[in-house]
């Protein structure tokens, strides 16, 4: 509203309009506006035309601008209307800061012929700014003694505005203890201060809060306020003073820094830590404290930046003293600002013209510039000339504006272009210069059109083409020299089927390439023709044409398309064919289609898949369906052919049909049987899922099983290798193969007694020396064999299927459990054999022979170890003789006294073998000397010594079956 307010009162411009004849017949005026500031953008400046008496088309007819030099536009000129408006918004606080009047400076530039005219607008000030305080809070510290009358330096506010919208007046609030006083500067401003106006008790008050406020005169009225905090110390009661109110000095623009400007000097007569001043400077104008500084404690006042004449002329500071008490005095140093010639002329081309006819007028003008320094005095009087030997002249139509103009004819074929330089330099000392050079070329006339190479244009494109993509070059050349012989190409608007052709093809207007602007389709457009214009750049331009025809060739990227049978997902279709059809029955016939062009839509039908290939056949050219064999009962009624349908492309593309055939002479036969059709797919997925399915738990199974069996094996191997290592006692095995190893027995049967033992026997004193490596020991004295023959026979007896082994006797001999010498039950682990093989045919008269150590074992014993076994051997053969009465079978008593004949039959004299031929004798004579016989001629050879192997069961004709069984599993 404020705004809209000042703006009604503006609106009544003040319009002075200065027109002067100029020199050399150019007619150029003034004019001069008032706005306010802060104008929305497209508001009105002024009627321009109007008021230079211009008409409308003479703006048009000569492309009227404004020319703004090197500073912002903010103003444009609407040629249609003839008037000036706001282009930008205008801060006038922004574009003079403080400096009035505020005035934009341009002008308006004609052509044809070229006139300018200068403009200004004056930019006047609305109140849109408030007074601020730079500082958020004053902070003083004032001693209790200070006088009355005591002066206080205060933060002045600053108003970017000015004039009567500018800061007006301060107010203090509250004034118990003191009073405002504004003091007029040299410059327009105001010094404000704060009097003590009642002496100061810190006993009553040691803080006082004040508020300054300052108001501006604008309508409305704005303000601003800060808060001023006093601190009342004691003691101090004197404020320095300067030497002088007001210093002045001058000082020259550009001066080094760390230049000594002045030294200012103020006193207190307070002694001590309250007559210590020190200076500082308390002006709020931005960028002081970037160019001056003042020492602290001396006064002494420094350059530290770079003072500039043509930015502000002069400067003004405001120093002040303080105490240590709070206690302050305030003085004003102004400095005058001394110009340099430091400013070269700025040459500002506002108008030129690249190139001349050669048929150009005398006075033609070419450029118009204007030239300024901003140096002041004589240091920014500027003259100019040219260089010489060109056909041109430079002349000044008003202060600072020139133009150059032609002095004589122009020739092309003489000179093709002239370089001209302009040289300004001022009046200082020393003079300082610039200069610019123009190059201006000579034209020539346009008088010849473009002509293309060919009277037209034909060109292929394969379909599916990328965008963008380059079809081919036009091409047409210009007799006429540079600008004129230009050729530029431009795509004529025409319609293709009612679209655009630019949204088909484009042109490109230097190379005349000719680029797809889409992808095209052979489907829908097959050809297209257009038009292509060649224009030069001349003026006026020459032009000419040629037509291009434009033919898509096709491309196979379009699959055969199924017409019948139509697929559907919901219902099923069956063809049926009665069982009586003959040979070549016309099921049904497959149609397809191709959208393609030629061999890309020649089609061609295949059977890929069918439940009885023997039963239909598929039409390679017409996709018809027949039987090639009589239909029988024995075909299946449900028939699922897969037939595939291909183009001739390369590649070729293809489409795929399942047709139903149901072989059946009614529909209620095809209806129980296709029922089931749509579940066919879901039943296979789920039979192949639980195939692989068992698949995984039967291999599963067998590696668990793989693991657990050889798990056991090793358990077992591990622990006979416990028991092989054990230091316990260990118990000769005498395993059941016997023979007749120096052919002189009569008995081909294997017979033995067993004595059995109890479980912890291997703990008593009684042991038994091992055999070693599975010798066979004869115990007869008529054996002249030696150790080393029966050695060299022990691989044949170790052999399975060796025709020495013997066969163990029948079953129907041996006692039963409960008639076994030793502890009855089945409790007997351990045992030892004692078996006696006839010799020489002999029944109960020939000597027996005790066969030890014909088991497995690791490695043959040691020399005495064979001699322990032979020796106990014999000592068993002994007591066995010695002891043999009525009812003990010759065993000894050590073994358990329960051995007695009430437990066995009596064996005594002859004991007859069931199933065998041997019979056993107890004569006790003959047995001690077979043993003592034996004893001696049964020693070994030294044999290098072996490692121990645990005793492994005997085993009995039962348990050998056993193990045979479990072998063959």
């Amino acid at each position: 509203m404020i705004l809209q307010s000042r703006w009604t009162e503006t609106m009544k411009w003040q319009v002075i309009l200065f027109f002067s004849m100029l020199s050399l017949c150019y007619v150029f005026g003034q004019v001069s506006y008032s706005v306010p500031e802060e104008m929305s953008k497209g508001s009105l400046v002024g009627k321009i035309a109007q008021d230079l008496g211009l008409d409308l088309k003479r703006l048009k007819t000569g492309k009227a601008r404004l020319h703004v030099g090197n500073s912002a536009e903010y103003i444009e000129l609407n040629k249609e209307r003839g008037v000036l408006l706001i282009k930008e918004r205008i801060d006038r606080e922004a574009l003079c800061k403080q400096t009035t009047p505020c005035a934009l400076h341009f002008q308006m530039i004609l052509a044809n012929p070229i006139e300018f005219y200068r403009v200004t607008v004056e930019i006047t000030d609305i109140n849109d700014n408030a007074p601020i305080f730079k500082m958020k809070d004053m902070v003083f510290e004032i001693s209790e003694s200070a006088v009355k009358g005591s002066k206080f330096i205060l933060e002045k506010a600053l108003d970017s505005d000015v004039g009567i919208n500018g800061l007006k007046s301060y107010s203090l609030n509250p004034t118990d203890n003191f009073a405002l006083k504004l003091n007029d500067n040299t410059d327009g401003g105001k010094e404000v201060e704060m009097v003590l106006e009642k002496p100061l008790d810190r006993e009553k008050e040691e803080q006082l809060t004040l508020t300054l406020t300052a108001v501006d005169g604008g309508e409305p009225q704005l303000s601003g306020t800060v808060q001023i905090h006093v601190t009342i110390l004691d003691a101090n009661d004197n404020a320095p003073v300067f030497t002088q109110s007001t210093y002045k000095s001058s000082l020259m623009e550009n001066s080094p820094r760390g230049t000594q400007l002045i030294t200012v000097t103020a006193t207190d007569k307070d002694e001590g830590t309250n007559g210590f001043v020190t200076y500082s400077i308390s002006n709020n104008i931005d960028g002081i404290f970037d160019l001056f500084e003042i020492h602290e404690t001396s006064g002494e006042v420094r350059l530290i930046g770079n003072v500039d004449y043509e930015t502000s002329k002069h400067y003004q500071l405001n120093i002040k003293a303080k105490d240590q008490g709070g206690l302050s005095d305030s003085c004003k140093i102004i400095f005058d600002i001394t110009d340099v010639n430091d400013n070269s002329p700025i040459i500002d081309l506002m108008s030129t013209t690249q190139s001349v006819p050669e048929d150009s007028t005398l006075k033609t003008v070419v450029a118009v510039m204007n030239v300024h320094d901003a140096d002041s005095d004589d240091n920014g009087v500027v003259k100019c000339f040219l260089n010489d030997n060109v056909p041109f002249n430079i002349e000044s139509t008003s202060n600072s504006f020139y133009s150059i103009i032609t002095d004589s004819d122009l020739d092309r074929e003489r000179a093709s272009e002239y370089n001209i330089t302009v040289t300004c330099s001022d009046e200082g000392v020393p003079s300082l210069s610039s200069s610019v050079t123009l190059t201006l070329q000579i034209s020539d006339v346009n008088d010849n059109a473009p002509v293309f190479e060919r009277s037209s244009y034909e060109a292929y494109i394969v379909e599916n083409n990328t965008p963008g993509l380059s079809i081919f070059t036009v091409k047409a050349t210009d007799a006429d020299w540079n600008q004129n012989a230009r050729v530029s190409y431009i795509l004529e608007d025409s319609s293709v089927n009612g679209v655009p052709v630019s949204s088909y093809v484009s042109v490109s207007a230097d190379s005349g390439v000719i680029h797809a602007v889409r992808s095209f389709d052979y489907e829908q457009i097959k050809d297209f023709h257009f038009r292509v214009k060649a224009q030069d750049g001349g003026s006026p331009p020459l032009s000419s044409n040629v037509t291009v025809k434009i033919m898509i060739q096709d491309q196979n990227d379009n699959p055969p398309q199924v017409l019948y049978p139509v697929q559907t997902g919901g219902s099923l279709v069956a063809e049926m064919v009665p069982r009586s059809a003959d040979v070549g029955y016309l099921v049904t016939k497959v149609v397809a289609v191709d959208v393609d062009s030629g061999q890309n839509a020649w089609l061609s039908y295949k059977l890929q898949k069918a439940t009885d290939r023997a039963l239909f056949v598929v039409g390679l050219q017409n996709g018809e369906i027949r039987t090639i064999r009589q239909v029988t009962d024995k075909d299946a009624v449900k028939q699922r052919l897969t037939v595939i349908v291909e183009d001739n492309g390369q590649p070729s593309r293809s489409a795929t049909v399942v047709v139903n055939v149901a072989v059946a002479d009614s529909f209620p036969e095809v209806l129980s049987e296709f029922t089931e059709l749509t579940h066919d797919k879901e039943y296979n997925d789920n039979l192949t899922f639980y195939l692989v399915l068992a698949l995984a738990v039967v291999s599963f199974l067998f590696i668990t099983c793989l693991v657990v069996i050889i798990s056991v094996k090793i358990y077992r191997w591990r622990q006979s290798r416990i028991l092989y290592h054990s230091s316990l006692p260990v118990i000769p095995y005498y395993p059941p193969r016997y023979s007749d190893t120096l052919g002189t027995g009569t008995l081909p049967h294997v017979y033995n007694y067993e004595v059995c033992r109890t479980t912890d026997s291997r703990k008593r004193d009684c042991k038994f020396g091992r055999a070693g490596s599975q010798n066979v020991l004869i115990m007869d004295p008529s054996s002249t064999g030696t150790m080393q023959r029966i050695q060299s026979e022990k691989s044949i007896l170790d052999e399975p299927d060796s025709p020495l082994e013997q066969k163990p006797p029948n079953n129907d001999w041996r006692f039963t459990q409960g008639q076994r010498p030793g502890p009855s039950g089945p409790h007997m682990p351990y045992g030892t054999h004692i078996r006696w093989t006839p010799k020489n045919g002999t029944r109960a008269t020939g000597g027996p022979e005790v066969a030890m150590g014909t088991g497995p074992w690791p490695q043959p014993p040691t020399e005495a170890e064979q001699l322990q076994a032979l020796m106990a051997a014999a000592n068993e053969v002994s007591e066995a003789t010695a002891t043999l009465g009525p009812g003990t079978m010759g065993l000894s008593t050590r073994y358990s006294p329960q051995f007695t004949l009430q437990h066995v039959p009596d064996y005594r004299q002859n004991v007859y073998i069931p199933g065998s031929t041997a019979t056993l004798t107890s004569n006790p004579q003959q047995q001690q000397a077979t043993a003592q016989q034996a004893t001696q001629q049964a020693l070994p050879p030294p044999q290098a010594s072996a490692q121990p192997e645990p005793p492994k069961a005997a085993q009995t004709p039962a348990s050998k079956k056993k193990s045979t069984k479990k072998e063959k599993k």
